[in-house]
């Protein structure tokens, strides 16, 4: 049975996350030259701990995993609420000092709780699909979903916050949900937006915003990091300026230059090339996917699937888009890419998620 389940895995999914974690392991190499390569050493590390767990999540079969998934939303909401206990770290209090390493439960969270909504919405809607459109049911759904994006937008990580929530909507998309509850939800956030903008959002967040669309306002201050990066990837040209040969990467004008601005480090040392290498295996990423989802065996695959799907959107999106200046900065890593050892298990376990799922489309695998 297993190797039928290995013969029917979207083999593809795996060999484009692989591609982009060697881009950016060469990118963490060239950028962390001057540290004696600690970032490029852990992520390595992290990337060796993850084969393991992908390999576990691959085989146990998704329904199980989806089973467990109320025990483990329960505990993320818990991690979720005692990190405001610890010390603050660059202003958000999203980290566990673990010593050796630093655990940031709000990635871990976004899997589980896609898992834990696919899982409910599939118990909801027994007899079909159009059973999600009961008022009560919608409200379990988006009771479920707002503790964690809460929670989450507390620390304050907006950027991960709204990942969760584009995920979700990925994964209400295909549930079958009528157009009047979709129309009706535009018309609450577009009322919602400035209302939240000027009352609610703090002073950086609102600061972020304002650069985003005039980074000249402030260039030596808050709009720093957005015009040193476009000016990393404008001078990258075609072919890039060569491995460890970047001025803004090299001289320490870009800045966060393993995390946040990754991508801004290869445009400006590995060229446009590369770059829009980086863009085509995010979309093939995605768009394979999205077609698990379309091929999965039941409707929990697909609601599962829909999900990632939609958090590698985002991700890839407001990461690509923030370092280009295209939307404003949030702080949200380029999965596979970016330094982060909670970004890289996360990204992994829902890569084996995707394969798990695929690997089960054709029901006469369980047979003996």
């Amino acid at each position: 049975m297993k190797k039928k389940i290995l013969k029917n895995m979207e083999w593809g999914i795996l060999i484009c996350s692989v591609l982009l974690l060697i881009i950016g392991m060469v990118a963490l190499f060239s950028a962390t030259q001057n540290s004696d390569f600690e970032e490029f050493k852990k992520q390595g590390i992290w990337f060796l701990i993850s084969i393991p767990i992908i390999i576990i999540v691959m085989f146990i079969d998704y329904q199980t995993i989806a089973k467990l998934s109320p025990f483990f939303y329960g505990i993320f909401i818990i991690l979720l609420i005692a990190v405001f206990f610890t010390e603050p770290i660059n202003g958000a209090t999203s980290w566990f000092d673990l010593g050796i390493f630093a655990l940031q439960p709000a990635e871990f969270a976004k899997v589980f709780v896609i898992l834990f909504v696919a899982y409910i919405i599939d118990i909801l809607c027994t007899k079909s699909k159009e059973e999600i459109n009961r008022l009560w049911k919608l409200a379990i759904v988006f009771f479920i979903a707002l503790i964690p994006v809460l929670l989450i937008a507390k620390q304050p990580d907006y950027g991960t916050a709204i990942a969760l929530f584009v995920a979700l909507c990925f994964i209400m998309f295909i549930t079958g949900i009528r157009a009047k509850y979709i129309i009706i939800a535009i018309l609450i956030v577009a009322i919602l937006l400035p209302i939240l903008y000027f009352f609610v959002l703090p002073e950086h967040a609102r600061t972020r915003i304002e650069i985003f669309l005039n980074p000249e306002k402030d260039p030596r201050g808050a709009g720093y990091n957005i015009i040193q990066s476009k000016l990393a990837i404008g001078a990258g040209q075609l072919f890039g300026m060569g491995i460890f040969k970047g001025n803004q990467t090299q001289l320490g004008f870009l800045y966060p230059k393993t995390t946040d601005f990754i991508f801004a480090v290869i445009g400006e040392e590995l060229g446009f090339l590369a770059s829009s290498a980086i863009i085509v295996l995010y979309v093939l990423l995605i768009t394979k996917a999205i077609y698990v989802a379309k091929t999965a065996k039941d409707d929990l695959g697909s609601y599962i699937a829909m999900g990632i799907a939609g958090l590698f959107f985002f991700h890839m999106a407001e990461n690509i888009g923030m370092t280009i200046g295209l939307l404003p900065i949030t702080g949200i890593p380029l999965p596979f890419v970016s330094y982060g050892g909670s970004s890289l298990l996360t990204n992994f376990i829902a890569i084996a998620l995707l394969l798990n799922i695929s690997g089960r489309r054709q029901k006469a695998i369980f047979i003996e």
